[in-house]
């Protein structure tokens, strides 16, 4: 059996995973007892966690430029459910729109944030990181995520704070909020095939990091922290995948 099926198998329903509440399966932490160096022993569904080859996030250096299929984005705004879902702050969609790659759509699930950033760009981590989450129907995820940094302004990202529930609950936007808030105006990005960064860590994820950050304000990063100190997993080696840089 093909290595990337094979832990593709591991988990039957990578959408469930990535929009699964704090409560479903075992309790896992970024540090300590349960924390991510843990992972891949907590439960056989998370053996990916510690075996896999193909495991996110990476540093992204030394980027192969290359021909590749740009990021054909048609997101929508909605009044979105935010949620604290004990790992994170997240923004469910209903008809949240689409992401196409190549011939192949998706539908925008989600979008969440991560303190610090997950990757890191040439060794350098920023504030904070947005995961758009897509999904086919047959369970395939396409991931678009944006570095953010302090010192600026964002505002769909200080009406997302000033939503977020500081415990685990939800609640829902009072208006819709455009997603395209989160993009920088330059859709340079970096390609690679990786997992989620949350167990069961399943390979299932075409990984799409725009090489520009976004900037926000330092008070809505400390709101942020102030729920969620650190909620990034380590970086993972590169092994023999490919880094591809596109435009």
């Amino acid at each position: 059996m093909d290595r990337r099926k094979f832990l593709t198998s591991l988990l039957a329903c990578p959408v469930c995973a990535a929009t699964a509440s704090a409560a479903d399966g075992p309790h896992w932490e970024y540090e300590g007892a349960n924390g991510a160096a843990k992972w891949g022993d907590m439960d056989s569904k998370f053996k990916a966690c510690a075996v896999g080859a193909e495991q996110s996030p990476i540093d992204i250096s030394d980027a192969i430029a290359a021909n590749i299929d740009s990021l054909k984005i048609s997101w929508k705004a909605e009044a979105y459910e935010v949620v604290n879902n004990g790992h994170t702050i997240q923004l469910n969609a209903k008809n949240g729109g689409t992401l196409t790659i190549g011939d192949r759509k998706y539908e925008l699930k989600q979008f969440h944030f991560h303190t610090p950033s997950e990757h890191t760009l040439d060794g350098g981590r920023t504030a904070m990181e947005v995961h758009f989450v897509h999904a086919t129907p047959e369970g395939r995820l396409a991931v678009v995520g944006v570095l953010m940094a302090g010192g600026g302004k964002n505002s769909a990202f200080s009406t997302v704070m000033a939503s977020a529930p500081k415990k685990e609950g939800s609640a829902a936007l009072k208006a819709p909020l455009d997603p395209w808030a989160f993009m920088p105006k330059t859709q340079e990005f970096f390609r690679y095939e990786g997992s989620l960064t949350t167990p069961p860590c399943s390979e299932v994820v075409d990984w799409n990091v725009l090489a520009k950050t976004i900037t926000v304000s330092n008070a809505d990063i400390a709101a942020f922290k102030a729920i969620f100190p650190m909620n990034a997993r380590p970086l993972q080696p590169l092994n023999r995948r490919f880094l591809l840089r596109g435009s």
